[in-house]
């Protein structure tokens, strides 16, 4: 990801998907990294789908399914105002209209309607309050750090989805047994796809998507390597970063 110089000192410019996307956003506090651009690539919308991306930040995850599926609708919805407006911005900067980005948070009386996407997707805080060091910058802190807790916030994202639609995660590997948990009680044909940092390393992040009102049992899938020897990236893991592919969910 290249960073350029944009008007304002305190936002940069990054280039995602081997530069078919370019995106505007704070240069201190959260960062985008690799992990919404894998959860979007995880995501199986077809056109003429609605996605809601909760937690939508400046917009990296709608923006990546928008590049791939032109024809989704996507409502994107997040509580920082100034990242709701950067998301906007990012979206005009790419020519994208099938985007529409809301203030708006989960427990905080979400303006969303309920029982009507077909996909909500979510990059939750990974750290739960108390047991961590908090970061002086509260950009990050909101951002790493959750208000409420991960079971509210699978609630929120099953109560807004279709009768059998299908929600997708990406989380830290070691919360893995909470979120299922969290999962269970909503839904099924749970599958759960890790990213391994190198071939023989323990998996730090997993990708886990469930099925609203679903009773199938859990999958686990081989998941994905992302780096090889060094710090280069995996084929497969760039044919998603730069080439924009969608992981493969089969066995």
């Amino acid at each position: 990801m290249s960073i350029q110089p944009v008007a304002d000192a305190s936002i940069t410019e990054n280039a995602l998907l081997g530069g078919r996307l370019q995106v505007h956003q704070p240069a201190r506090g959260y960062r985008v990294a690799i992990d919404p651009v894998f959860l979007a690539a995880a995501v199986p919308i077809r056109p003429g789908e609605t996605v809601l991306d909760v937690g939508s930040g400046v917009g990296t995850v709608a923006l990546c399914l928008a590049a791939r599926v032109p024809g989704a609708d996507i409502v994107g919805m997040e509580r920082d105002p100034r990242l709701v407006e950067l998301a906007r911005e990012n979206a005009a900067l790419n020519a994208l209209d099938n985007l529409t980005f809301i203030e708006a948070a989960v427990g905080r009386g979400a303006p969303v309607p309920g029982n009507c996407f077909d996909h909500v997707v979510a990059n939750p805080p990974y750290l739960q309050l108390g047991t961590v060091n908090l970061s002086p910058l509260l950009e990050k802190r909101a951002a790493d750090v959750e208000e409420v807790d991960l079971e509210a916030w699978v609630d929120f994202c099953f109560s807004r989805l279709r009768p059998r639609g299908l929600l997708t995660v990406i989380h830290r590997a070691d919360r893995v047994d909470s979120l299922i948990s969290s999962l269970r009680r909503k839904g099924g044909e749970i599958i759960i796809f890790p990213l391994w940092p190198r071939a023989g390393a323990p998996a730090r992040r997993v990708i886990v998507r469930c099925r609203k009102g679903a009773k199938s049992p859990a999958r686990l899938l081989p998941g994905l390597v992302l780096h090889q020897e060094g710090d280069k990236f995996t084929p497969e893991a760039e044919a998603v970063l730069r080439g924009g592919a969608p992981l493969d969910f089969r066995l």
